[in-house]
């Protein structure tokens, strides 16, 4: 997942154990690529673009534990397995489609005994807010970390770092942008106040050391 996802870094997403959460570049190749490296990879951008994707080798080993939990048709252990074969089979791993990752909610909620709204309420979104910051040249931004951290110039990310610390749930990220000559920042906090002011805090922080355009 990409950080412009609203979802707090101690949210429920992002404490699930058993899990490995990781970041890329923003954008669907990235999503894909990075997905490709794990058994089991899911990604979803928040336009809906996304898919869940099973690793060859871990499906022939399911299929494997299957073949051999064979005469234990009802273990919990079988069972598993074969919800995660049926899944994989379900859902669309070549692009990704709505209707197939619909029917896979449909049947997870089912499983789990969930409504929609028990679906709805497992995280709320943190308020966010946007904005474009035209500078003399944006190419001056350089950043890493999955472009949430600024290397380039020196001294902005530390100005990020104050900014952010005074705000609950706080965070930050400020990139060139990859389409318009402009600087992009990203900020997201408690309250959509907050989050309005961090963005314009860390917006005259990109201006003044940039030169505003």
């Amino acid at each position: 997942y990409h950080y412009l996802s609203s979802l707090s870094e101690n949210s429920w997403i992002l404490s699930m154990e058993k899990t490995i959460k990781d970041y890329c570049l923003q954008g669907v190749k990235y999503l894909h690529k990075k997905a490709l490296e794990y058994d089991i990879g899911v990604y979803f951008e928040a336009n809906g673009h996304g898919t869940v994707l099973f690793n060859d080798d871990f499906v022939s080993r399911l299929e494997s534990l299957t073949a051999r939990l064979s005469e234990a048709a009802g273990s919990p252990q079988k069972q598993a397995a074969l919800r995660l074969l049926a899944t994989s089979q379900l859902i669309n791993q070549a692009v990704g489609d709505a209707i197939s990752g619909m029917l896979l909610v449909e049947a997870v909620l089912q499983h789990k005994r969930w409504s929609f709204q028990n679906w709805c309420d497992l995280y709320t979104d943190l308020p966010s807010k946007q904005l474009k910051v035209k500078v003399k040249d944006r190419t001056a931004i350089v950043t890493t970390d999955a472009e949430r951290k600024v290397c380039q110039p020196s001294g902005l990310q530390e100005l990020i770092d104050k900014e952010v610390v005074n705000y609950s749930h706080g965070r930050c990220f400020v990139r060139p942008s990859g389409t318009e000559d402009v600087v992009r920042v990203y900020a997201e906090a408690s309250t959509v106040e907050a989050a309005e002011s961090l963005a314009k805090s860390v917006a005259r922080h990109v201006e003044r050391i940039l030169g505003f355009c």
